[in-house]
């Protein structure tokens, strides 16, 4: 179904100025958490029009100034994004390009970024300018995709089910670590504890969270909790779609999940080797394997029959191990 040129550039527009919207929200929180609210946009706006230095310029123009700046790229990226997905309704390899645009869009942010020196990319962080991109680009995908439902189902097909799939799976894996750490917080008489710990190392390597940055480092840690169990519960719906060809892929879940403790635990080391100290490492693994019970619990609703076709495909692999090594009868003389 093609669809009106006009049409098109409004809805990449819009999708622009959400995926905008997303990333100033992302940083207004991410500025907040740190105790600096308003600094990555006047600071990129001072770098970029006016030298690292501006005088005389105050920094609400700054703001307004990076802002024109800033949703007036997002609004072209989206424009030409939705032209490249239409163009993918009559031949899907472009799809490719559109990753590939959109993966481009965010290594020249970072490059910029990277080009104004050392002192913004530190204040800007490299892993803050990801986290921003990619809440944009889902958000952007999702917009366009929404108002086209047809062209959805064309190009993403029986994937469009597994990314849902995975996305509620990895909130209900999210939620579960949330609500076990807040409410051993809570007895502790710490409420927050465990995200504030782990945030102010994030944020600003620092273990004394001033009261009016305490809400910005909870919300802020919140959002790179939820994000990572959704990229886990995306790995997890994938492998279970494979189940349904292939039942005993459902053992790579144990270590699909292996390998999210390990990289857990070794971003915490790396972040502050102390917080696993004070975090207390047998809590994480509880709450974790809590989270892999509920979001394989969700599964396995999904998918019914798991565990009795595992049952069959293991009695039908032990049964060729037996024919294997029963001895084959010799031919006798004539």
């Amino acid at each position: 179904m093609k669809h009106s040129r006009s049409r098109i550039i409004i809805d990449g527009a819009i999708a622009g100025l959400l995926g905008a919207g997303v990333v100033a929200l992302w940083f207004l929180i991410f500025d907040a958490a740190r105790g600096e609210i308003f600094e990555t946009p006047v600071l990129l706006a001072a770098a970029l029009l006016h030298g690292s230095h501006p005088e005389g310029i105050s920094a609400i123009q700054l703001m307004l100034e990076y802002s024109v700046l800033h949703f007036g790229a997002f609004i072209i990226a989206g424009i030409v994004g939705a032209n490249l997905l239409e163009a993918a309704e009559n031949e899907p390899t472009l799809l490719v390009s559109l990753f590939v645009f959109l993966g481009a869009f965010d290594v020249f942010f970072v490059g910029v970024v990277m080009f104004l020196g050392p002192a913004v990319m530190h204040a800007v962080t490299w892993w803050g300018i990801i986290v921003a991109n990619l809440l944009a680009n889902a958000t952007m995908l999702y917009y366009f995709l929404s108002r086209h439902p047809a062209l959805a189902r064309n190009l993403l097909g029986p994937w469009i089910p597994i990314f849902r799939e995975g996305i509620t799976a990895g909130l209900v894996g999210a939620v579960i670590v949330a609500a076990w750490f807040l409410a051993y917080d809570l007895a502790m008489g710490e409420a927050f504890k465990t995200p504030l710990l782990l945030a102010e190392a994030i944020f600003n390597n620092s273990m004394t969270a001033a009261p009016d940055t305490v809400a910005p480092l909870v919300i802020a840690y919140t959002v790179i909790h939820f994000l990572g169990f959704i990229g886990f519960g995306i790995a997890l719906a994938i492998l279970m779609a494979a189940t349904d060809r292939e039942p005993l892929v459902a053992l790579g879940v144990l270590i699909v999940f292996a390998i999210f403790e390990v990289f857990f635990f070794g971003w915490v080391t790396l972040v502050d080797a102390s917080l696993l100290d004070q975090l207390g490492w047998w809590k994480i693994i509880f709450a974790n394997g809590l989270a892999l019970i509920g979001m394989m619990a969700y599964e396995i609703r999904i998918h019914r029959g798991l565990w009795v076709r595992l049952q069959e495909r293991w009695a039908m692999l032990e049964h060729e191990g037996d024919e294997a090594h029963t001895p084959t009868p010799r031919r006798e003389r004539l």
